[in-house]
C-alpha cells in the first residue's frame, strides 16, 4: 500500500460580537482571575480576554450575552472566582482641528534656589506624513537647548489627559517657538512643568474635539427585517455604506460607534427572532458630534480644569 498524509483545514472560529468588562468580586477572586481565564480560554477558542491599557480593563469577548453568562458560571464552578460583568469603557481620544497658542511661566522662589522656565508653543493638526510632531523654533538662545527634551518630556505627559475630557491627545503637532530661562534657577523639571502648562493652554485654544472608535459592520439578515435593521442601525448613529446579496440573505455593510455595539448581539437577535448574525472590525476614530460630546465630558472622571492648578 501507499502512504499518504490528510492536513485537515484549520477550524475557523467565528469572531467574538459581544463584549463585557470582567471585574472580581474580591481581592482574593482578584489575585485568581488571570489564571482563571486562562484555563477557560484554553478550552473555549471562540472566547477571547483583552486587558486594556487605556480604559484599565479586563474586557471578555464572547458570541453573545448567553456565551459571556455561562463564562461567569464556569469562572465560579471551576475555578471558585466570583466575578461581575458590565459595559466596557470607551477608549475615547481627543485632538484638535484649528491652531492654538500656549504660554506657560513656571516660577518659584522659597529660599536658595528657586525654580523658573517659561515656554510658549502653538498647536495645531498633524498632517498625514508628518513625522515631527514636536520641533524646537525658537531662536537667539530664548532657551537653552538642554532644555528643550524636558519641555518635549513635559508635553508628552499631558497629552495622556486632553483639554475636553481628559483623553489622550493624538494627532497634533507642537512648535515651541519662544521662553525664557534664569541662569541659576531654571532647570529640567521647571521647563517640564512649564512644557505641560503651555500645552494645555495651546490645547484648550485649538479647537479641541472627542473622537471615538467606529467599527465595520457586516450584518446578514432575512429581507423581511430589512427595515427593521437599517432603522435601528440609525438610531445607533451607523451609517450605512452598502448592501450585497449573499445566498437567499440581505448583507448590510455599515459604520458604527463602539459605545452602541456592546449588546447588539442580544438587540439584533430579538430584532430577528434570532435569523440574522453580525461580525464588525475596528475601521478608524472619527469626531464625536457635540450633543454625543457633553454627555461624554459631564460622565467623565477626570476634570481638565482641576489637573496641573
Amino acid at each position: 500500500s501507499i502512504g499518504c498524509t490528510l492536513h485537515a483545514r484549520p477550524v475557523q472560529f467565528p469572531a467574538p460580537v459581544m463584549f463585557a468588562a470582567v471585574t472580581a468580586t474580591s481581592q482574593a477572586d482578584d489575585d485568581k482571575l488571570g489564571p482563571a481565564l486562562q484555563r477557560i480560554l484554553e478550552q473555549d477558542p471562540t472566547l477571547q480576554v483583552e486587558r486594556n491599557s487605556e480604559t484599565h480593563e479586563t474586557v471578555l469577548k464572547g458570541l453573545g450575552d448567553v456565551h459571556l453568562d455561562a463564562t461567569v458560571h464556569i469562572l465560579k464552578q471551576m475555578c471558585n472566582v466570583n466575578v461581575t460583568l458590565s459595559t466596557p469603557k470607551i477608549a475615547y481620544r481627543e485632538t484638535v482641528t484649528g491652531k492654538g497658542e500656549g504660554h506657560y511661566k513656571h516660577k518659584k522662589q522659597s529660599g536658595g534656589r528657586g525654580q523658573y522656565g517659561e515656554v510658549y508653543l502653538r498647536v495645531e493638526p498633524l498632517q498625514a506624513g508628518d513625522e515631527k510632531w514636536f520641533t524646537n523654533e525658537t531662536v537667539g538662545g530664548s532657551i537653552p537647548g538642554n532644555f528643550i527634551p524636558a519641555i518635549e518630556k513635559g508635553v508628552i505627559e499631558r497629552m495622556d489627559h486632553g483639554s475636553v475630557a481628559g483623553y489622550p491627545v493624538v494627532n497634533v503637532k507642537v512648535r515651541v517657538y519662544d521662553g525664557s530661562y534664569h541662569d541659576v534657577d531654571s532647570s529640567e523639571i521647571a521647563f517640564k512643568i512649564a512644557g505641560a502648562g503651555a500645552l494645555r493652554e495651546g490645547l484648550s485654544k485649538a479647537k479641541p474635539v472627542i473622537l471615538e472608535p467606529i467599527m465595520s459592520v457586516r450584518i446578514s439578515t432575512p429581507e423581511a427585517f430589512m427595515g427593521a435593521v437599517t432603522g435601528d442601525l440609525n438610531h445607533k448613529r451607523g451609517r450605512v455604506l452598502g448592501y450585497e446579496t449573499e445566498d437567499d440573505m440581505q448583507v448590510i455593510l455599515a459604520d458604527v460607534p463602539q459605545g452602541e455595539l456592546f449588546r447588539y448581539a442580544a438587540e439584533l437577535r430579538s430584532m430577528t427572532g434570532g435569523q440574522a448574525s453580525f461580525t464588525m472590525t475596528f475601521s478608524r476614530y472619527d469626531v464625536v458630534p457635540a450633543n454625543v460630546a457633553t454627555k461624554i465630558i459631564a460622565e467623565s472622571p477626570y476634570k481638565p480644569h482641576e489637573a496641573e492648578e
